[in-house]
């Protein structure tokens, strides 16, 4: 699918559901601890992946994914995409994006955890979009997105997530500003310790959330609860592969437990971005890191395919 307009800015458009309300009915499991995460990764390289609901845009029934949704194809709920990824990839971890809950009350939330968990799957991260900037001049936006926040903590931690993907929105009316960015992001970490679930910062938008200034605001914050979400693609876009490579670093010298995997990505105009899978691994492995690795095809072609191609990547490079 071809891009007119930056995908931050369409989620921002078509992020309708609300967080609210929800109850904590989760378990504290073996992940979080007084002095921060302690996650039990597998160390198998097929149970190290994941694979995002991103690239499934087209077939997610949910009122927030209405702009993407692919009438022509046969539609799921969320409910049933760990199913669908077991089924499909043969793998058991799964990341949904916020907008491709059909709702966020509890019994829905808790529907999702528990038909993951019967399907052999398990959630590793939800990724969400927010509105409002965590840096915006006017404090009461940035409270929003404080609070914003914190509500989807909640619902990962109801949904058995170990973390959630935070994303850095703009604003027009100033530039990115580390300061202001780790005022809010402290108040975020410090709710994210108390529910035991790990906050990530993805170098996504190459604006609002360029990796330097990730990797500046985290060491700000400098909360074991938040952490870098290395993307393999994203600084391509806008960059070459000497930044793309430096920015990896960077990010992965800040990463726990989440990483994205692209070996392409289709810029504005159809323009298609490459990256070298191999040497991106060898950037993870350098740095120590070993968390998941989540498939977000975003190449040419259909994401069966595409989702299948990252998975037989990811296991050749981390075999």
């Amino acid at each position: 699918m071809m891009r007119h307009i930056s995908r931050r800015e369409m989620l921002r458009q078509a992020a309708i559901v609300a967080a609210s309300g929800l109850m904590h009915d989760w378990t504290r499991e073996a992940w979080s601890s007084v002095s921060g995460p302690n996650i039990h990764f597998p160390t198998t390289a097929r149970e190290r992946l994941a694979v995002s609901s991103w690239p499934f845009r087209g077939i997610i029934d949910a009122p927030g994914n209405a702009w993407a949704r692919d009438r022509k194809l046969p539609g799921i709920d969320l409910k049933d995409f760990g199913t669908m990824v077991v089924r499909e990839f043969g793998v058991h971890n799964i990341e949904p994006l916020d907008f491709h809950f059909r709702s966020t009350e509890p019994d829905y939330v808790r529907a999702v955890r528990e038909s993951t968990d019967k399907a052999g799957a398990r959630i590793i991260n939800i990724a969400v979009d927010l509105r409002d900037s965590y840096y915006d001049p006017d404090a009461d936006r940035r409270s929003k997105a404080v609070e914003a926040s914190r509500r989807w903590v909640e619902i990962a931690a109801s949904a058995g997530s170990p973390s959630v993907r935070l994303h850095i929105a703009g604003t027009k009316t100033a530039k990115p500003d580390i300061a202001r960015a780790v005022e809010s992001l402290k108040k975020v970490a410090e709710h994210a310790a108390s529910m035991g679930v790990v906050a990530n910062l993805e170098n996504d938008d190459n604006t609002t959330e360029d990796p330097f200034f990730i990797v500046e605001v985290l060491n700000g914050v400098n909360s074991p609860y938040l952490h870098a979400l290395p993307d393999f693609c994203n600084s391509m876009l806008t960059h070459d592969k000497e930044f793309n490579d430096r920015a990896l670093k960077a990010m992965f010298s800040h990463a726990y437990n989440i990483a994205h995997v692209k070996d392409s990505e289709v810029g504005d105009k159809g323009k298609l971005f490459t990256v070298d899978v191999a040497g991106c691994f060898e950037i993870a492995k350098a740095s120590g890191y070993r968390g998941y690795f989540s498939m977000e095809w975003e190449g040419a072609g259909e994401p069966y395919a595409g989702t299948r191609k990252l998975i037989d990547l990811s296991l050749k490079y981390l075999a």
